[in-house]
């Protein structure tokens, strides 16, 4: 069974910083992508950014690009997101994705496998 848990996640006020992980468990990561997307109250999920398993290739959202930076430990099966310079617009549920194919990064029904999600709260 594969099994993603996301960590990390919690209260901050604007300008503050948070790291989340996501940590893979039944797979071993090949030619695969890790996304993470999220989600706030009444809207639809949104895509943040996403890495490559095997290059490292890293892409991000207009909307967080400058702030947060994705990442991956190879030998852990674990990927990170550093947020930085946080913001009320960022609040919402995140969650990372895993997915077998270099298709259709940006795009939430294109991903197999998703975590159970963590709250992130922007907030003075």
């Amino acid at each position: 069974q594969v099994l993603l848990v996301e960590s990390g996640g919690g209260l901050v006020q604007p300008g503050g910083s948070l790291r989340l992980s996501c940590a893979v468990s039944g797979r071993t990561l090949r030619r695969d992508v890790m996304a993470w997307f999220r989600q706030a109250p009444g809207k639809e999920r949104e895509y943040v950014s996403a890495i490559t398993w095997n290059s490292g290739s890293r892409d991000i959202a207009d909307s967080v690009k400058g702030r947060f930076t994705i990442s991956r430990d190879y030998a852990q099966n674990t990927v990170y997101l550093q947020m930085n310079s946080l913001k009320p617009d960022d609040t919402a549920v995140y969650y990372c994705a895993l997915k077998s194919d270099y298709g259709l990064m940006k795009i939430a029904d294109a991903y197999d496998y998703w975590g159970q999600g963590t709250q992130v709260t922007v907030s003075s």
